[in-house]
C-alpha cells in the first residue's frame, strides 16, 4: 500500500494494511461508548430467521467444507454444532477470549452494535486462531443489534448462557426503554434460554444494578442463584475481570455489582 505525502498512513488505510497479519490495535477501531439501540441498523442487516444465518462461514472448524460452500442456503442438520453461549455488547471481545479454553466444545457469539468495535473483534479471533492452530475456533462476533434481533438468530430453548456486562445505564428515565434488560426482553431470553439456562449481568452503576436486579426478581421465569451457586459458577467468576470495562473499574478501584439468574421451568410449563 502506497503511504501519504509524510510517510504516516491514515486509521482505515493503517487498519487496511494490517488486517490479516498482526493482532488488531485497538486505537484505530475506537468508536462511542455507546449507540442507540432503537435506532440503530436496519432490519434488512438482520437474518430473517435462524435457518438463514451462515453458522459455518461464523465457526468454520465445525463445519466441512462443503457445508461452508452451501451458506446459509445448506439446511441445518440433526446434531450439528450451534451456539449456546451469547456475549449480549461483547465489546472488545475479552470475555469471548477467557470462555473459549475454558469451554472448548461451545459456540459462543459475541454480538456488537458499534461496527468498527464488532469488526476489532473479528480481527481479533482471526489473529488466535492463526496464532494458536486448533484453538479459537468456537469463539465468533458478529455485528447487530441485540435489542431488536436476537430472536432472528436463535430458536426457542437454543442458549444456556446470555451475558450482559457492564451495559449502557441510560440515565435518563425517558432512555429506561432502551436498557438492555426490560419485561420486554426478558420475555425473549426466557425464550432463547433452556432451563436452567443462565443470565449474567455486571455494572459498576449502582441504580443499574438495583434495576436490572429488580427486573429480573419480579419475572416469573427468573430467580437470583444463591451466594453458594455463584461460587460454584465458572463463568461467573470473571464477570468483573475478563472484559475491559472490568479491568478498567479494579484498577480505579470501582465496585461491581453482579448479579446471575436461572431460567426456570414452571410446573405447566414442563407438561
Amino acid at each position: 500500500m502506497k503511504k501519504p505525502k509524510g510517510g504516516k498512513l491514515g486509521i482505515k488505510e493503517e487498519r487496511a494494511a494490517t488486517a490479516g497479519r498482526t493482532h488488531p490495535k485497538k486505537r484505530l477501531y475506537r468508536s462511542r461508548a455507546h449507540s442507540n439501540p432503537l435506532s440503530d441498523m436496519r432490519a434488512s442487516d438482520a437474518p430473517t430467521t435462524p435457518a438463514d444465518v451462515d453458522w459455518a462461514a461464523l465457526y468454520p472448524a465445525y463445519f466441512s467444507s462443503d457445508e461452508a460452500a452451501q451458506g446459509s442456503s445448506r439446511a441445518r442438520q440433526p446434531g450439528e454444532p450451534t451456539v449456546r453461549f451469547v456475549d449480549v455488547g461483547c465489546g472488545f471481545g475479552g470475555l469471548l477470549v477467557r470462555l473459549s479454553p475454558l469451554f472448548p466444545d461451545t459456540l459462543i457469539l459475541g454480538m456488537e452494535l458499534r461496527d468498527k468495535v464488532a469488526l476489532y473483534v473479528k480481527e481479533r479471533v482471526l489473529a488466535l486462531r492463526r496464532e494458536h492452530a486448533g484453538q479459537y475456533g468456537n469463539v465468533a462476533c458478529v455485528r447487530t443489534n441485540s435489542q431488536k434481533y436476537l430472536p432472528n438468530f436463535f430458536r426457542k430453548g437454543q442458549l444456556t448462557k446470555l451475558f450482559f456486562l457492564f451495559p449502557d445505564p441510560h440515565f435518563k428515565v425517558q432512555n429506561h426503554r432502551r436498557r438492555i434488560i426490560s419485561p420486554q426482553l426478558l420475555a425473549e431470553y426466557a425464550y432463547l434460554l433452556a432451563p436452567g439456562g443462565r443470565v449474567y449481568t455486571a455494572t459498576d452503576v449502582p441504580e443499574l444494578g438495583t434495576w436490572m436486579a429488580a427486573r429480573l426478581d419480579e419475572h416469573v421465569l427468573f430467580r437470583r442463584l444463591s451466594e453458594e451457586e455463584v461460587a460454584g459458577d465458572v463463568a461467573g467468576g470473571m464477570l468483573t475481570s475478563a472484559t475491559e470495562e472490568g479491568m478498567k473499574v479494579a484498577r480505579n478501584e470501582g465496585q461491581t455489582f453482579v448479579a446471575i439468574y436461572e431460567r426456570i421451568q414452571p410446573v405447566e410449563e414442563a407438561a
